[in-house]
């Protein structure tokens, strides 16, 4: 591959102003945010002991929106139709639920809105099964699969931010592994879209993990925003990769929707598991609780950083994977990657159940509170 040094500087270019853009205007959020009383208060869901703002999302959309608009205009990129809009909505109803809290049915509204617009009038949508058992769907049917695929993904990403790091961490790792494929097939659209997520997180990361006086978190603004150039990421890669347009690349994969489980194993398995778990036990599949795997690793005794730099580097370890293995097959690869991350995802509860045994059996207190 011949490297394109004006495209490559264009790309840490955009990435960089991401990243200045977002880092100085998170102390100004903050300030507001302090002077209006607008905090996340500790509670029985919450891990954290103290108030922390919540508005960590409103700079990183700030960051995001501003200069892929900037590059839009200055490189003439035809950008990605109705993303602006899109993110307008998301944006809306995330940066109400961290200030005044919204209904549940409120926000699902909001993600689908955001999502038909992006998929109906932007015509970003699943397309094509990759051969998944010879079905071809029509327009309807694709139309409803990628609004459904986007508002799963979307909440996938907003219920993994539990712990400081994880979300940034990981949809730092999942943009870069959807970032590669389109760079090394001489796109500069969707990589500087990326560098410029890339940047965004990397800046909010030092105020949520190594601040001590100026500590915020992302909120539902941003692990929703997030989420939704996400599952972007996750059709134009799909899309981008079906046997039509194969010919035309230098670097293709007949499994590319096992490819893009890899890449967001971590949202998309933990997600999965927690739902059936709470199903098994009937229970509604979207009540709260503390099942998921960053509150599982916590019962285990895991710090903040230490979870979520487990989780990243399991997900570069199904990134890697899935790209070695990316033509052994659309079903194999999905059922590789699904059966492998849900028994890698479930070892948390099983070492908590045997360390339940070991404590009934010595007469110690129970940390069984903990994990209900």
């Amino acid at each position: 591959m011949q490297i394109n040094y004006n495209e490559l500087l264009q790309i840490l270019f955009a990435g960089l102003v991401s990243f200045i853009l977002v880092f100085i205007s998170i102390p100004t959020i903050l300030n507001v945010a302090y002077s209006k009383n607008l905090y996340d208060e500790p509670g029985n869901r919450h891990v954290h002991k103290k108030r922390v703002p919540t508005l960590g999302g409103m700079a990183i959309f700030f960051g995001i929106v501003f200069t892929y608009s900037i590059f839009l205009d200055w490189f003439d990129y035809g950008g990605i139709p109705f993303l602006l809009p899109s993110l307008l909505i998301i944006f809306s109803i995330g940066i109400k639920d961290d200030i005044l809290v919204t209904a549940p049915i409120m926000k699902l509204m909001g993600q689908i809105l955001a999502a038909l617009i992006i998929v109906g009038f932007g015509d970003l949508r699943i397309a094509d099964f990759h051969g998944f058992f010879g079905l071809h769907p029509d327009y309807f049917v694709s139309l409803s699969i990628s609004l459904l695929f986007i508002v799963f993904i979307v909440n996938g990403f907003n219920l993994i931010d539990g712990v400081d790091g994880l979300a940034a961490l990981t949809g730092i790792v999942v943009t870069l592994g959807f970032s590669f494929w389109f760079y090394i097939n001489g796109d500069v659209i969707m990589p500087v879209l990326g560098s410029i997520i890339v940047g965004a997180l990397i800046a909010f990361l030092y105020y949520n993990v190594f601040s001590k006086n100026q500590k915020i978190f992302m909120g539902d603004t941003g692990s929703l925003l997030i989420g939704f150039l996400i599952s972007v990421f996750a059709i134009k890669f799909m899309e981008g990769n079906v046997a039509a347009v194969r010919p035309s690349l230098d670097y293709t994969m007949t499994s590319a929707p096992g490819v893009a489980l890899g890449i967001m194993i971590v949202p998309v398995i933990d997600t999965i598991r927690v739902f059936f778990l709470r199903l098994s036990k009937g229970q509604s599949p979207f009540a709260a609780d503390k099942t998921h795997i960053h509150h599982r690793l916590l019962t285990l005794g895991f710090s903040h950083m230490g979870i979520a730099i487990l989780l990243m580097s399991g997900n570069i370890f199904f990134i890697v994977l899935s790209y070695c293995l990316k033509d052994l097959g659309t079903i194999k690869l999905l059922l590789l990657n699904f059966i492998l991350g849900m028994i890698l995802f479930q070892l948390p509860s099983f070492a908590i159940r045997r360390k339940l045994r070991k404590l009934r059996k010595k007469g110690l207190p129970s940390i069984e509170n903990e994990v209900k």
